[in-house]
């Protein structure tokens, strides 16, 4: 299973490229650099390795045709959704309606979020920290992680 730390800055050039910092790189197994990359669920962009999402397509592709709440969530989810490799230069193409979507325009931070990178746009990012106190986080990080949770104890 790919697992990603780290936070690193980057830029995207006038063509809508960016540099995928080699911290990252560095963590994909097999030097495997295909990528899905869609919107995330907040204004952001989210990269995919392939082989992380090759599970949620496949559990997306079997959800029951027949319920519209599945068809609205595919709609949505998988909306703007597309393939990308690095090309020669180790860089990544953001499509237009992408980067529209996260307002992404020049400077960029590329945040680990388990078994995929977040893309930000770096004064959003840092807007969404600065409207988090110590005690909210440590509220959320309560709530959250003292759920019963089959997955803590595995």
């Amino acid at each position: 299973m790919i697992s990603f730390i780290g936070e690193y800055d980057s830029t995207i050039d006038a063509k809508g490229r960016f540099l995928l910092p080699s911290g990252f790189k560095k963590q994909l197994p097999d030097q495997d650099y295909s990528f899905v990359i869609n919107r995330g669920f907040e204004k952001c962009l989210t990269l995919y390795p392939t082989q992380s999402w090759k599970p949620i397509f496949k559990k997306i592709s079997q959800l029951n045709d027949f319920d519209p709440k599945v068809r609205e969530f595919r709609r949505y989810f998988l909306n703007g959704a597309q393939n990308v490799e690095l090309d020669s230069a180790g860089r990544l193409l953001l499509p237009r309606n992408l980067m529209d979507h996260a307002s992404l325009e020049k400077e960029i931070v590329l945040v680990s979020a388990v078994n995929k990178i977040e893309i930000w746009d770096k004064d959003k990012y840092q807007q969404f920290f600065d409207s988090y106190t110590p005690e909210s986080f440590s509220k959320l990080a309560n709530e959250v992680m003292n759920k019963p949770d089959d997955l803590l104890n595995d």
